[in-house]
């Protein structure tokens, strides 16, 4: 994939925001010196900071939010109370061990099982760093977290803030988990920080009501082209989570790695995992390993879909087992970004045992719904081939108890009953390929949206960027941001509910260190993930573009590095249009 890769709610619920969002636009920059270096850049005449929090700054825009009330203070008497079970408990000591290293507060767990082991801090005792005369006695108000009866659905919860406390309740320990991210964009950026600062912890009173538009909400990670370590994708999942993107897509197979361990066919990580694009030493997840980060994942409520591309991308297996090529011989190994050129042999049974090996011992280590199993660029793949090969995998992933995901070029198979079709396709793509992948929509098959050139973080935001491809285009923030899933492929005979949600896919044939992927990921990943969560008329550029700016300080807080887009009206003294990377060296050579 190098050449490429609800509900609906009246516009009155969103007025607050809007409204919020408009004052802050008036008070936010309008725009600056494009290409201004990070130390450079100084307010423009008429510049004002834009927004550092509040509920007029929240992404995913919520279904309302409803500002109102005095403030609750986190102060050293403040405790997270939790309803029984081991889920919501953990989403306590989530929020207390993310709260405790910022505030330096004690902040206990508190619920049936009692306070939570290891809760003392730097600002445990008669109080902590930041507290003072204004806040409340020790043990009283608080934050609690409950299960309820209530419209939230599965992922949707209630948020309400006053002077006695914070209260978070939903119908699903999900829900809990996202009105958690909800209440951290509400207190001060600081409370990113990494560090105890001085605080004041103050969340504004108010009430939002909240709940996804699609159920699918994605995140493309590819760690086959160039190999991201546990930690760095854990690291990864957790700056996403807080956009309440619901699943992790692994890309683990292509031509130039792979990064998963199966017992049965030991050579594939010994041989086909040495390295990766560039020539430079690769590596692999050992099943302990991967476990580790399905089980990080599912901490914070996204579902792993493990990709292995079939039958084109492999090149990796290839030259591990000769026996898999049609010719006996094994290929070199590839370091590469060119597409197409690598195929299973169709016809040899022994690719049949190889593929159902894999997607046995894939399955067993995977909790999730689904399989991802590519089928994208086999162009060294005869049609008639391909569709031989889709009508006998397919019923494999089924047998071992998962449902088929595939990119949309599965559509010129016949896609398995309950499958999803993964739509890549952009602006250039022909009607005739549009046209089948909308028969299969209207014959049942899901669509996930991941358009090239609007969803693809991958490609560059302008011709600049020293990162990225350009095949798709350029995509700049308010291309990325302005399109609607539901009517996306509607021209093309795609019904809205055939759409089951939106993914972001990000390609590492240029990236290789975390800080490379947040760039090309931020600002563009919370706008997919405003468009798979908040209802369709809270699309507004306008006002999205200022709740945009807001999460720079944010950011800032994390360490994150992000593009200072000159779409964006970013706080005074943050550079905007800067295609400065921190800690990049290049983009890898690659033939």
């Amino acid at each position: 994939m190098s050449e490429r890769k609800g509900t609906t709610v009246a516009g009155q619920r969103h007025t607050a925001l809007r409204l919020a969002a408009s004052l802050l636009l008036l008070t936010a920059a309008a725009g600056g010196a494009a290409g201004a270096g990070p130390s450079e850049r100084t307010a423009g005449p008429g510049e004002a900071d834009a927004p550092a929090g509040g509920f007029g700054a929240l992404i995913p825009a919520p279904v309302s939010a409803e500002p109102g009330g005095a403030p609750y203070r986190i102060t050293s008497g403040t405790a997270i109370r939790v309803e029984d079970g081991p889920e919501v408990r953990a989403i306590g000591v989530y929020l207390a061990e993310l709260l405790r290293t910022s505030t330096g507060y004690r902040l206990p767990v508190t619920g049936a099982g009692g306070d939570d082991e290891g809760a003392g801090g730097p600002g445990d005792g008669a109080g902590g760093l930041g507290d003072g005369a204004g806040g409340e006695p020790r043990g009283a108000g608080g934050i609690r977290l409950r299960l309820a009866d209530g419209p939230w659905g599965e992922e949707g919860y209630r948020l309400t803030s006053g002077p006695s406390g914070v209260t978070v309740t939903a119908g699903r320990p999900a829900g809990l988990f996202h009105g958690v991210q909800t209440l951290r964009q509400l207190l001060p950026p600081e409370v990113e920080a990494g560090r105890v600062r001085p605080g004041p912890w103050q969340v504004p009173g108010g009430v939002v009501e909240d709940r996804p538009r699609y159920a699918y909400r994605g995140v493309h990670l590819d760690v086959a082209r160039h190999f991201f370590t546990v930690e760095q994708v854990k690291r990864f999942i957790d700056r996403i989570a807080l956009y309440k993107v619901n699943t992790l897509h692994l890309h683990l197979t292509d031509d130039q790695g792979w990064r998963l361990a199966i017992d049965s066919w030991p050579q594939l990580t010994a041989v086909g995992g040495a390295t990766e694009v560039g020539g430079t030493p690769g590596g692999h997840y050992t099943k302990d390993q991967y476990r580790e980060i399905v089980a990080h994942a599912a901490s914070r409520y996204l579902e792993v879909v493990p990709e292995i591309d079939l039958p084109g991308h492999t090149n990796a297996a290839l030259t591990s087992y000769a026996e898999l090529n049609c010719d006996g011989v094994a290929p070199p190994a590839y370091t590469g970004i060119k597409v197409g050129f690598s195929s299973l042999c169709v016809g040899k049974e022994v690719t049949y045992d190889f593929v159902e090996d894999v997607i046995r011992e894939v399955a067993e280590l995977t909790p999730g719904r689904y399989l991802h199993i590519g089928g994208d660029e086999a162009h060294s793949t005869p049609h008639e081939d391909y569709v031989a090969f889709m009508a006998r995998v397919q019923p494999l992933v089924a047998e071992h108890g998962k449902t088929v995901i595939g990119w949309h070029q599965l559509t010129a198979a016949e896609p398995a009953p309950g499958a999803l079709a993964q739509y890549w396709g952009y602006d250039a793509t022909e009607e005739e390929e549009r046209a089948r992948v909308a028969q299969a929509a209207r014959a049942g098959t899901g669509i996930i949206l991941s358009p090239a050139d609007r969803a693809y973080l991958d490609m560059k935001y302008t011709d600049g960027t020293p990162l990225g491809l350009d095949w798709a285009g350029l995509v700049e923030v308010r291309r990325s941001y302005d399109w609607d899933p539901a009517t996306y492929l509607a021209s093309s005979g795609v019904p809205e509910d055939a759409v089951r949600g939106v993914e972001a896919p990000l390609w590492t044939e240029t990236l290789s260190t975390p800080q490379e992927l947040e760039f090309m990921a931020f600002p563009r990943l919370p706008g997919i993930a405003e468009l798979g969560w908040s209802p369709a008329d809270a699309h507004d550029w306008d006002a999205y573009r200022v709740r945009l700016a807001a999460q720079a300080p944010r950011w800032d807080a994390m360490g994150l590095d992000y593009y200072r887009s000159p779409e964006v009206p970013w706080p005074s003294g943050d550079a905007e249009g800067s295609e400065g990377v921190k800690g990049a060296e290049g983009v890898a050579a690659a033939g």
